[in-house]
């Protein structure tokens, strides 16, 4: 069985796929997936998205502000309020992009040590996103003491070197569907040095179809073929990639296991 570890349900273009979200999610229960993670972006629609995964046991929701949705600062009242509610297995998805808003680095930073401090007090695990800020992540990490949250750098594109940073820090490192894409050579080199046992799978869906769906609206459903790719870089039967990044999932989310033992 399988996890699709980020996934982010109420974004979905269900006019595109053609489906329902009860079809999205019979879907990935016909590809074996077993639990899906799904990922808040905004405080603001926190409690709409919450709303709307309620009815499903299999889907787990974190509560966050991505750093290109935060406003000028981060409502840390109103997150630790929301991250507290029993629904919420993780803080994020925070982190910090200085692709797309450079010039927003300050309050990115701000928001991502408020969620981290949030995660610290809650004894929640981190979502970070992090893109052409290697060097700031993991200071503010280590600076603010993230590793006493642990957590995950999920859809992973960095370089090795940042991976065993946040490996170091007790952190695990999730692979979205962009490691099949054909210039992800990089990516594909880092996958293959990081320990089996420290790796999740996910979609990122709407976003980042795998191969051969790419181009396509992306759904939990294809979280199989990340895993498909990723076992043939690691060299293991898929069967074996399936069952250790779904424990490692368990291992990190913990209320999302106490979750699907109550269910």
């Amino acid at each position: 069985m399988f996890v699709d570890s980020h996934c982010h349900l109420d974004r979905l273009e269900l006019d595109k796929l053609g489906l329902s979200l009860p079809q999205v999610l019979e879907a990935a229960k016909q590809r074996q997936i077993e639990h899906l993670l799904c990922v808040s972006v905004s405080l603001t629609e926190f409690p709409a998205m919450l709303e709307l995964v309620k009815p499903y046991p299999e889907v787990s929701i974190s509560c966050g502000e991505h750093p290109l949705h935060q406003s000028d600062s981060v409502d840390a009242e109103l997150l630790a309020k929301q991250a507290a509610i029993a629904e919420v297995v993780a803080v994020g998805e925070t982190g910090l992009d200085y692709f797309y808003n450079p010039e927003t680095k300050l309050s990115q930073q701000d928001g991502f040590v408020k969620h981290i401090s949030v995660a610290r007090t809650l004894a929640k695990p981190l979502i970070i996103h992090t893109r052409d800020a290697r060097a700031d992540t993991i200071a503010l990490m280590k600076s603010h003491n993230a590793e006493q949250a642990g957590g995950v750098l999920h859809c992973f594109t960095e370089n090795y070197e940042m991976a065993k940073a946040a490996l170091d820090l007790g952190f695990y490192i999730s692979i979205s569907g962009i490691m099949t894409f054909r210039n992800a050579t990089e990516l594909r080199d880092v996958v293959r040095k990081l320990p089996l046992d420290r790796l999740l799978i996910e979609t990122d869906a709407p976003y980042l179809a795998p191969v051969p769906h790419r181009g396509k609206t992306n759904q939990p459903a294809y979280v199989t073929d990340v895993a498909a790719a990723m076992a043939e870089v690691k060299g293991v039967a898929i069967a074996e990639l399936a069952r250790q990044t779904t424990a490692n999932f368990y291992q990190l989310f913990k209320l999302a296991a106490a979750k699907r033992i109550a269910a």
